[in-house]
Order: structure tokens, then sequence, then C-alpha cells
């Protein structure tokens, strides 16, 4: 039995390998392992595999084994030969083909973000976003957006869907809304363009990117084009009452100061944004996924 010791070191040197385990999920989704073994007729070899994906054999052997070790594929030996295919989890979330793929986000995730996270201590150190650094933009564009092309923004948007096509169901399980007959899902530019009339304002996944006063702004907004008895269903992910939780969405929180210039909150804080716009009966709801909800009435 190791020492109290032992495990603290442990636990130390798994927190210090976790870029690791990220990369060998980016590298095998954008080689196209998962989606290569999903098609075979039948689980394929190393060699077979790295022939197929234009992949050296060894990097492909090392690749494959680790994604068994992270329960990614399962290998069974044949006459001295291992054979690999994918788990149920890579087959739900990592193959194409699935109607519950994700890896638009790990993609998104693998070329933006991972970049990002890399300034972080600067990102403490002045509190500010780190697309300059990371991508070269003019120190005068630090919040210019979380995608830097048309065709990143369009990857985001998909990945969103995808994720939502996971976690939606139970965020709009949290609260009867047919008290709502018309509900209107808030994007685009909502700082400028008018908010049509609506008796609901969906803000999903919006809050987390602004400071408070901008969120202020953009409540306020909301309020004076919502309908008498209407409301808002802000959907986010809750920090728990100190902050110090969900662990989960004190990373999300992270990473919303190094990829723009906003933060996760916690009930309370949202509720200080919520009041002083004019909402009332504000509710929060944990969903148990990522994502939870928060409704406010007018």
């Amino acid at each position: 039995m190791s020492s109290p010791e032992e495990q603290a070191f442990r636990l130390l040197t798994e927190y210090a390998n976790g870029f690791m385990v990220s990369q060998v999920l980016f590298a095998a989704c954008e080689l196209g392992v998962f989606d290569l073994l999903a098609e075979a007729p039948e689980p394929l070899g190393a060699v077979a595999v790295a022939a197929r994906l234009g992949t050296s054999s060894h990097g492909t052997e090392l690749l494959l084994d680790t994604c068994v070790s992270l329960k990614l594929l399962q290998a069974e030996t044949r006459r001295g030969k291992a054979l690999y295919q994918n788990t149920e989890l890579s087959s739900t979330y990592l193959v194409r083909a699935s109607p519950k793929y994700q890896g638009n986000m790990l993609q998104y995730l693998a070329k933006t973000t991972y970049l990002c996270w890399g300034h972080l201590a600067q990102a403490v150190r002045d509190g500010k976003n780190r697309y300059p650094e990371a991508f070269g933009v003019p120190s005068d564009e630090l919040f210019t957006a979380i995608y830097r092309s048309e065709g990143e923004r369009l990857q985001f948007m998909r990945a969103l869907e995808d994720v939502w096509s996971i976690s939606g169901r139970h965020v709009l399980a949290a609260f009867d809304l047919s008290l709502f007959p018309l509900i209107c899902d808030v994007g685009g530019d909502f700082f400028k363009d008018p908010l049509p009339e609506a008796d609901l304002y969906i803000l999903a996944r919006v809050l987390h990117d602004w400071t408070d006063t901008r969120c202020s702004q953009l409540l306020a907004r909301v309020h004076r084009a919502c309908k008498p008895g209407g409301g808002v269903l802000v959907i986010e992910s809750l920090l728990d009452a100190d902050g110090r939780g969900p662990r989960t969405t004190q990373l999300f929180s992270l990473n919303m100061l190094v990829q723009t210039e906003g933060r996760e909150r916690t009930p309370a804080q949202y509720l200080a944004l919520l009041a002083p716009a004019g909402f009332q009966d504000v509710q929060c709801r944990r969903t148990g996924g990522i994502y939870d909800a928060i409704l406010a009435r007018r």
C-alpha cells in the first residue's frame, strides 16, 4: 500500500500529464482513427491502420495502445497480433456517422482553445484574454471573437449544436416552458440589433462570455423587449456558492479568461445581474449535466 506522500506525488503526476491525455484524443480524432475502425468490417492491426491512414507503423501502434489504456479503443490478441476496435464511448461520440458525434468541439479545443491555454499564467497576471499571443491578433482587438475565420466560426457553431444534442434535453426539462408560447433564442449582434418581441428569451452560453457590465446592458435590453409576464432563460454552467466547484465549471471559467472577457458565475452572481435589470422570481436549477438553467420573470 502506497504512503500518503506517494499518493500525493501520483496525483501531481496525473495533473502534470493531463495535457498529454487530451492530445492523444485530439490526434486520434484528427487522424481519423475512430472513423476508420468504425468502417472496417473487422478489428484491424496497427500495420493495417497505419497503411490506411498514411501514418508510421511505430507511431500508430503507440497511439493505438495509449487509446486502449484510455478506454477509447479495445484490443484483442490473435496469433500474437493486437487487433483494435472502437469502444462504446468512441463509437457513440467520436465517429462522424454517430448522431451524438462530438468531434467538432474536440477539433475546436485542439486548434484554438489549447493554444490560448498556453498563456494562462499571463491571462491571470493581467486579466485579459490571450488572443494576441496565441494567434497574432492586434492588441487593440483583444476580444474579437472566439474564432478566427468564417470556417472556424461555422465549426464552433456545429460544435455547440453537437454538445446541445446531448445536454439540451436536461436543460429544457428543468422548467415548464409551456407558459411561453413565443420564444426567442438570442444570438447575433444582440448589443445593437433590435430584439424581436417574445414571451421568453433564451440566453444560451452567452452571458459567460462577457463582463458584468456588458451582461447588465444585455439583460436590460432583453427586459425592455420582453412581454409583460414573460421571462428569460439563462443557460450556463453554474459554480457552487463558494466558487470552488464543480471542477469542470471552474475550468470553463478559466477558459473564459483566456478566450473571452467573461467568467462562469454562481447563482447569487446571476441574481445580482438579473434583479437590477428588472427581472424577478429568479429560480436556479442544476440539471446534473454540463449546463444548468436559470429562469427569471419580467
